[in-house]
């Protein structure tokens, strides 16, 4: 029988690095997802066996068509995502309400006491996939909301990019945090409100520079491995496109840095977006990435590549439900180092569905323990 021997570098609890004979593995406390999309009909019934096969909870994105916007609509879709589940899953889905010019402060009252609704998404109206119905006027129209998620201790995600047709779209993330975020927290300190899917060096700037606590940012692996030339390489890549849209490489280096440095104000976020294989392969393909297959493996990769798998499980595994004030998950999961090819793609009735790194060679295939 061949010993498990225990490397030197610390890992927080019981959690180890091990060296089984010549194959390494990693036992970590069962991540979450904290920026997950689901879809509904048979595209969530494709997806969610992937999600609910490596992670615990997942904060589910409400920009459906129509949009979650009220808590009744959102119990109701937590119920679809319950049946699509695989039999014997422990999957939690964890509801979110689309923020709207019209959504009232009574209907924040009504999500905090129904106990499946744990945030509201600010989607700039137009800036990303089923937007159209998002906010246009945060600071007016949309305050008495946000200043009842404040007294209720509900956190506001944000996807950070402005749409005026006037800035640049790689310039959209810094030109938000400088013309409404900043302004927003400087106005509410004490609502807690989560960067979504930051993609540059300002993003991540602009986080340090927050309170502890209150003002946290999830990372997707797109923008931790990619740079905006895997948009052209070989020819326009459609099933790297995504938004906020990947960008240059010195941004790329500064979110690894980020996360890679323990920092508690930054977590797991995958920000998988499924497409039908035709919608993203069309003359206006669809803008995400459909990473849940892969993603703790491609996490893994980027912290083992920084030197940091000893800070990888308080990324996927901590800094998510302490933020939201949510109780660790006491499960674990066993990330082997063993080569495994990505599908090209999968399968269904309705279509294809291409994930990320498709036909490419991973390492860190995920097992329960």
């Amino acid at each position: 029988m061949i010993k498990s021997l225990v490397l030197p570098c610390k890992f927080e609890g019981s959690n180890q690095l091990r060296h089984k004979g010549t194959k390494m593995e990693l036992t970590i406390t069962r991540p979450d997802d904290w920026h997950l999309h689901l879809r509904d009909g048979e595209l969530l019934q494709a997806v969610v066996p992937h999600s609910a096969s490596h992670f615990a909870r997942g904060i589910v994105m409400p920009n459906l068509k129509p949009p979650i916007t009220t808590t009744a609509a959102a119990v109701s879709y937590r119920e679809s995502i319950l049946k699509a589940l695989p039999a014997g899953s422990d999957f939690t889905p964890l509801m979110t309400l689309y923020l709207t010019d019209t959504t009232n402060p009574n209907e924040i009252k009504l999500a905090k006491r129904s106990g499946v609704v744990y945030a509201v998404k600010l989607y700039p109206a137009g800036a990303t996939t089923n937007s159209q119905d998002g906010v246009t006027d945060l600071s007016g129209k949309c305050l008495p909301v946000l200043e009842e998620m404040a007294q209720q201790n509900m956190p506001l995600l944000v996807h950070g990019e402005v749409t005026d047709a006037d800035v640049d779209v790689f310039d959209r993330e810094k030109v938000f945090i400088d013309t409404v975020l900043r302004p927003l927290i400087q106005r509410l300190p004490q609502l807690k409100v989560v960067m979504e899917h930051v993609t540059t060096k300002d993003a991540v700037k602009f986080v340090e520079s927050c309170k502890e606590g209150f003002v946290a940012a999830t990372v997707t692996p797109q923008h931790l491995l990619l740079n905006r030339n895997s948009l052209f390489q070989g020819g326009l890549q459609p099933h790297n496109y995504c938004l906020p849209v990947l960008k240059r490489e010195i941004h790329r280096q500064a979110i690894v840095s980020a996360v890679t440095s323990g920092s508690k104000r930054f977590f797991i976020g995958t920000d998988s977006a499924p497409h039908e294989r035709r919608r993203k392969e069309s003359s206006c393909g669809c803008a995400g990435i459909y990473s849940a297959p892969v993603a703790l493996s491609l996490y893994a990769k980027v912290f083992e590549e920084a030197g940091a798998l000893d800070k990888l499980e308080s990324f996927v595994s901590f800094n998510g439900p302490d933020f939201y004030g949510l109780p660790r998950n006491t499960s674990k999961i066993k990330l082997s180092k063993t080569s495994f090819k990505v599908p090209d793609c999968f399968s269904f009735p309705f279509g294809e569905i291409i994930p990320m790194f498709a036909g490419e060679t991973l390492e860190w295939q995920p097992s329960f323990n």
